[in-house]
């Protein structure tokens, strides 16, 4: 694959600013793909699109390959003719982070509204409802909204999915439940469509994210228990995490079932092939969240109050992506291999060609063999300052005492020295913007810096804290970055010839 020198723009599409409490994928959507190609930007990274649920995570979603409802436009619909001005008008809610439990109510209340006046019987959407591309969804959540609770807490006939009684109650909830959420992935669909055409028309790559794991309480697992560590009851029996490293000394437990990999191999991993074709329909450059899994993943037993009892296991390794490539052809993949990373996890990475990952504010600790030093850092991968799990830069510098600030400042101006690209660096502000400059130098074919990098945000800004549970994915633009920003970003793009 051709691999184009550039810089990107890591920012959520929840992240955008609007006056309904989240992003959507409406004007704020296009205004910042036109804010990223005046300023010759290459590539938009965002967050999974998946719709969230408990704890609002973009990696914990009811739906692996589903759209998030939030993000549909309601101004769209609105021109559709299935709001009006009163109701958009009652949409609105403050400037600042995202109130996910207002957002809640008013939402779906509002969606539902617009589903009421939609035309389920127009030619395109029962073409897409036969698509039977998201039947199970439907299905899933239509569940939900009768039965509450977790898919494990469903009547027996639905909790293991018997056909007939499926079946039943589909006919039963067709209109008032199974086609709204129907409606909803349309709308999704469609509106994720137009913004991305008119992105690749701009010269922008879309960059978007595969959670290595699902939820329990999804339609994945209800739908196929038998590709997962399940028992009779359908409960884990063992879950997905990892070990004790940087951000927590317990590790961190994520929760996830894990995948059975001998039921998946039967079957040619048609379930997960069919997850990463979809994922290239959606994005250019397809980015797999904890690649290292397909080496060995961390295997903790159900009910384990954190992961520190947890033992590695075995996954699919090369076999698995010899057959997307056979299958599927070229995919454009970055494998995040950020944390424990041992030798056989680059050696896989390395057979299969793809670029890995490189944090910047982890790369001066003093070590010459530093990995994240510029001077180690390879042509075939992707540099950021910090990733959405990490302190927004100069966040990261304000938490360092002034003695390790003052070690962090000398190791930054040598290396920025070596790559030619002087930068004033006298407080934290510069420094964290000298960052940026040096992760735009990098020999890395691809530099993304975080939205909150460019606008020299603190940790107010941060997006999300591992091993934490409450206060992560709220953080929203009040605007738009600023022109003088997006100069500095548009010469820096000039300079470091990206």
């Amino acid at each position: 694959m051709e691999r184009q020198r550039g810089l990107g723009v890591l920012c959520h599409i929840s992240s955008l600013p609007n006056e309904y409490g989240i992003g959507s994928l409406g004007k704020e959507a296009y205004d910042f793909v036109d804010l990223l190609k005046k300023s010759n930007v290459k590539y938009w990274q965002i967050l999974p699109l998946q719709q969230t649920g408990y704890g609002d995570s973009p990696y914990q979603s009811v739906c692996c390959t589903s759209g998030n409802p939030y993000f549909i436009d309601i101004v769209a619909l609105k021109k559709q003719g299935l709001l009006d001005d009163e109701e958009l008008e009652s949409a609105k809610m403050p400037a600042g982070d995202i109130n996910y439990a207002e957002l809640y109510e008013k939402r779906y209340a509002l969606l539902r509204r617009a589903y009421a006046r939609f035309n389920i019987r127009s030619e395109k959407f029962i073409e897409f409802i036969e698509s039977g591309e998201f039947e199970d969804y439907a299905l899933f959540m239509s569940l939900k909204s009768r039965y509450g609770g977790t898919f494990n807490h469903f009547p027996d006939a639905y909790k293991y999915k018997e056909h007939l009684a499926v079946y039943e109650f589909r006919n039963a909830v067709y209109r008032s439940e199974y086609c709204f959420w129907l409606f909803l992935q349309y709308q999704f669909k469609l509106q994720w469509g137009e913004l991305k055409a008119y992105a690749n028309a701009n010269g922008i790559k879309l960059i978007g994210d595969i959670p290595l794991y699902v939820a329990y309480d999804s339609a994945d697992i209800w739908a196929r228990s038998e590709l997962f560590q399940l028992d009779e009851d359908l409960k884990p029996v063992k879950v997905a995490g990892v070990p004790p490293d940087y951000f927590s000394r317990h590790g961190q437990l994520w929760g996830n079932p894990l995948y059975n990999w001998d039921a998946m191999r039967a079957d040619n991993y048609d379930w997960w092939l069919s997850r990463i074709d979809k994922a290239r329909e959606l994005y250019d450059i397809v980015r797999i969240d904890h690649f290292r899994g397909f080496d060995r993943y961390f295997a903790i037993p159900a009910g384990a109050h954190n992961a520190v009892n947890g033992e590695w296991e075995d996954g699919p390794g090369r076999e698995f992506f010899k057959e997307v490539e056979r299958r599927l052809g070229s995919v454009e993949i970055l494998a995040e291999d950020l944390g424990i990373i041992d030798d056989s996890v680059t050696v896989l990475r390395q057979s299969c060609g793809f670029p890995g990952m490189n944090v910047l504010m982890f790369a001066f600790d003093g070590r010459e063999d530093n990995a994240y030093l510029p001077a180690n850092i390879v042509e075939n991968s992707v540099t950021y300052t910090g990733t959405h799990d990490n302190d927004t830069a100069l966040g990261y510098l304000e938490r360092m005492s002034d003695a390790q600030f003052k070690t962090f400042k000398k190791q930054l101006r040598k290396v920025l020295k070596e790559q030619g690209a002087y930068r004033p660096l006298v407080d934290r502000k510069d420094v964290a913007q000298a960052l940026c400059v040096c992760a735009a130098y990098a020999k890395s074919y691809i530099t993304v810096l975080p939205v909150q990098d460019i606008m020299c945000l603190d940790n107010s800004a941060r997006m999300n804290v591992p091993a934490t549970s409450s206060g992560n994915w709220r953080f929203r633009l009040s605007a738009m970055p600023s022109r003088k920003a997006m100069a500095e970003l548009k010469n820096l793009i000039k300079e470091s010839n990206r």
